[in-house]
């Protein structure tokens, strides 16, 4: 045998390949099960290293929930009262079980480091949740998944503006925050991230701002991290350190009371990840919101694992995470990702 670790059924070789990373918990078969064997289910459960995804074609009891709450995520059927942020509904549970299993055993190593890193950065501060993230950010950056999607794309076109990416304009106690790169749908290039910082930054350190709004150019409000320079660290080290000191999202949070985002069109990756930080999120009636970074060998990397799960939890987050899927406007404002939905935002 080469396997070189066994958790009830996920194999780690020697190689460093994963097998079995998803197991499948019908949340039916357990109704008539004792409060005793509940316990010592989900006990494991939120000890493993594998992630377990429930499956409910019928309202779980109350008794359950420790179980629902030691789960991955939970796929209820339509009839399911599904308001509980650990389930997701869908269609069909075990079709969308499929799927979804699919998608994380092509990207296996990410998607085990999300779920783990999903158990941690709801107990943790934004400070120790942002280095948590980064710190796997950074390891799956020099891992063979992100090389494998890094070698199939094709090499996006760089651009060099000779302009600033962001406008910054002050009216009395308010300060409007605008990212200017319509033409690019607004991706959010490292040069970008500075001047966000940058222009922060002048919130933070003046307390005469008593309001900051940050909006988008153009038709779309961020498309994610700009794809043109993916995979263009050379110091892993260095890029985890920069992701902490230089990270926008982190003094949104700071001052998220005083924080207004508005989205339009689409949030991505780290569009929808900033963004959750704020005070208050308002986005127009058409926009969606996806988080694709599994997919790509990686988690999110913009402060998504801490801001999203403090909105919608950290089951629903998963979801969203390992499946890629869009969510739209109305799903957001009923999750709790979205505060408002204006028609002009």
């Amino acid at each position: 045998m080469n396997s070189v670790y066994s958790d009830e059924g996920l194999t780690l070789r020697s190689d460093g390949r994963v097998e079995n990373p998803v197991r499948c918990l019908v949340l039916d078969d357990w109704h008539d099960a004792d409060a005793s064997r509940v316990e010592a289910a989900a006990a494991r459960l939120a000890d493993a290293l594998h992630l377990t995804f429930g499956i409910a074609t019928r309202q779980p009891p109350e008794r359950l929930r420790p179980l629902v709450q030691a789960l991955t995520l939970t796929l209820a059927a339509p009839h399911v009262d599904a308001e509980a942020p650990q389930l997701v509904p869908v269609d069909d549970p075990l079709v969308s079980f499929d799927e979804l299993a699919r998608l994380v055993e092509r990207r296996p190593r990410a998607g085990l480091a999300l779920g783990q890193l999903l158990r941690q950065t709801p107990e943790l501060s934004t400070i120790q949740g942002l280095a948590a993230e980064a710190a796997a950010y950074s390891m799956l950056l020099g891992g063979t998944e992100f090389a494998s999607w890094l070698a199939d794309r094709s090499t996006p076109r760089a651009s060099h503006e000779d302009r600033p990416l962001v406008r910054v304009r002050r009216e009395n106690d308010r300060l409007s925050v605008l990212l200017d790169r319509a033409d690019r749908r607004n991706a959010f290039s490292f040069r970008m991230r500075e001047e966000l910082f940058e222009a922060l930054e002048v919130a933070v350190l003046d307390d005469t701002v008593e309001r900051v709004e940050l909006a988008g150019a153009g038709p779309v409000f961020c498309s994610g991290g700009d794809l043109a320079e993916f995979g263009t660290a050379t110091d892993l080290g260095a890029a985890y350190l920069v992701r902490l000191d230089r990270a926008p999202w982190r003094l949104i949070d700071r001052m998220r009371e005083r924080v207004t985002v508005r989205v339009q069109g689409a949030a991505v990756g780290a569009g929808v990840e900033m963004a959750a930080f704020a005070g208050r999120l308002v986005s127009s009636p058409g926009a969606f919101f996806q988080l694709p970074e599994v997919a790509m060998g990686l988690v999110p990397g913009a402060g998504g694992t801490v801001s999203v799960p403090r909105r919608i939890g950290r089951w629903r987050a998963a979801w969203m995470m390992l499946s890629g899927a869009r969510i739209d406007a109305a799903t957001a404002r009923q999750w709790g990702l979205v505060d408002e939905i204006d028609d002009a935002p």
